[in-house]
C-alpha cells in the first residue's frame, strides 16, 4: 500500500519508477505498472535497486532486511535510501507490536548492514496518503527525519517538498540514524490514536515550542 502510493505519486510528478518485489512478474506490481503507463515498471528487488537513483524501502518492516539483501549492496552503494518501514508484527492476541525497539531500530540495522548507503529515515510516522499529500491534514503539522549523512537529509527534505508538498519548516531533523528508535516507537501511539480516538488515518501531530 505504501509503495503503491509513493510510486504512483512519483510517476504522476514525472519520474520513472521501478517497483521491486521477489519476482518481476509479481501480480500486484504488474497491475500497478500497467495502470500508470511507460514510466512505471515491475522489477525484482535487485533490478529496482539498480534502476533507481533514489531508493525507497516500503516493505514490511519485519521483512525489510531480507528484501534489501536481495536488492544487493552493490546496487545500493552511494545512493540515498529513504526508509519508510516500521518493524511491526502481530502479537498472539492479534494486536500489533514492535519486533524490536528501545536500543535498536530498523533504520540503524539497515545503515549497519549497508554502510555505504545513505540511509534517511522519513515518512514512517504518517499514513501513506498523508505521506504524499500532507494537505489532507489541515494546518501545519510535522514530519520527522534522521540519518547519518547531512547532505542526504538536506536532499531528502528538498524532495519531500517538491514531490509531495511538505513544507521544509515542518520537517524536523532528529539527528543521526539512532533517531529512528523514536520515530519507529511512535507507531504504537499512532495505532492507538487511529483505532480509539480519530477513527481514520488522516491525522498527524504538531510540535509547538515555547515562545
Amino acid at each position: 500500500m505504501v509503495g503503491n502510493a509513493i510510486g504512483t505519486k512519483l510517476v504522476q510528478v514525472g519520474h520513472d519508477v521501478a517497483m521491486g518485489s521477489r519476482s518481476a512478474t509479481n501480480e500486484n506490481a504488474t497491475k500497478w505498472a500497467a495502470a500508470l503507463g511507460e514510466r512505471a515498471q515491475p522489477a525484482t528487488f535487485a533490478d529496482a535497486a539498480a534502476f533507481g537513483e533514489i531508493v525507497f524501502n516500503c516493505t514490511g518492516g519485519s521483512h525489510s532486511m531480507d528484501a534489501l539483501k536481495a536488492a544487493g549492496a552493490e546496487s545500493l552503494r552511494g545512493k540515498i535510501l529513504i526508509d519508510v518501514a516500521n518493524p511491526l508484527q502481530a502479537a498472539d492476541d492479534g494486536s500489533m507490536i514492535m519486533s524490536f525497539c528501545n536500543t535498536d531500530s530498523l533504520g540503524e540495522r539497515i545503515q549497519k548492514a549497508f554502510p555505504e548507503t545513505r540511509v534517511v529515515k522519513a515518512l514512517n510516522t504518517v499514513n501513506c496518503e498523508v505521506m504524499i499529500e500532507p494537505s489532507r491534514v489541515p494546518g501545519d503539522h510535522n514530519l520527522f527525519i534522521c540519518g547519518n549523512d547531512a547532505s542526504a537529509k538536506k536532499e531528502v527534505i528538498k524532495h519531500l517538498g517538491t514531490w509531495f508538498g511538505w513544507k521544509p519548516e515542518n520537517i524536523i531533523d532528529l539527528g543521526d540514524i539512532t533517531g529512528a528508535r523514536g520515530t519507529e516507537m511512535f507507531l504504537p501511539l499512532w495505532l492507538r490514536l487511529f483505532q480509539k480516538i480519530v477513527g481514520n488515518p488522516h491525522f498527524n501531530i504538531q510540535v509547538i515550542r515555547e515562545r
